[in-house]
């Protein structure tokens, strides 16, 4: 078979590779020349290249682009952070700010990720599976040895 003139078969390449917050193709876009106040709440994946306030709850992954400026709330799997972002945000398993992303306002993350470059203002906790901190023992200092008898 013959591919325009091209006597070579095609290939096809069996590489597969974990997609991360970038790669998640968004079903909902708000481009650069949106402004939107309100409630946005999606099952799937958004992207914002222009400008929201107000509070976005999304199942998915949130991703801010360069041009995007959000003041609100956040709430998503995944969200990932090229623009400015002032608010709250807690995304059950990462955030990541990219070298030109601003976040100002606290976070509840299960991982964070910020490249340099990127800012972040606020207050972090990170949610995880363990209940109890892990304690640490002190280390020993020779004052704390029994003193040997020399008799």
């Amino acid at each position: 078979m013959a591919w325009f003139g091209n006597n070579k078969k095609p290939t096809t390449s069996l590489a597969v590779s974990k997609p991360s917050v970038n790669s998640s193709k968004p079903e909902t876009s708000i481009g650069a020349n949106t402004r939107l106040v309100g409630t946005i709440t999606s099952d799937g994946n958004i992207r914002i290249d222009g400008s929201v306030e107000g509070d976005i709850e999304v199942l998915g992954n949130l991703i801010v682009g360069e041009t995007g400026r959000v003041v609100a709330s956040i709430k998503a799997q995944n969200v990932h952070v090229a623009g400015a972002v002032k608010g709250e945000i807690t995304a059950s398993d990462k955030l990541e700010i990219s070298p030109t992303g601003k976040v100002w306002g606290d976070i509840a993350i299960g991982a964070l990720h910020i490249e340099p470059g990127g800012l972040f203002r606020g207050q972090s906790t990170m949610t995880t599976n363990v209940d109890e901190p892990l304690l640490l023992e002190a280390p020993r200092t020779p004052t704390d040895e029994p003193a040997s008898s020399l008799t």
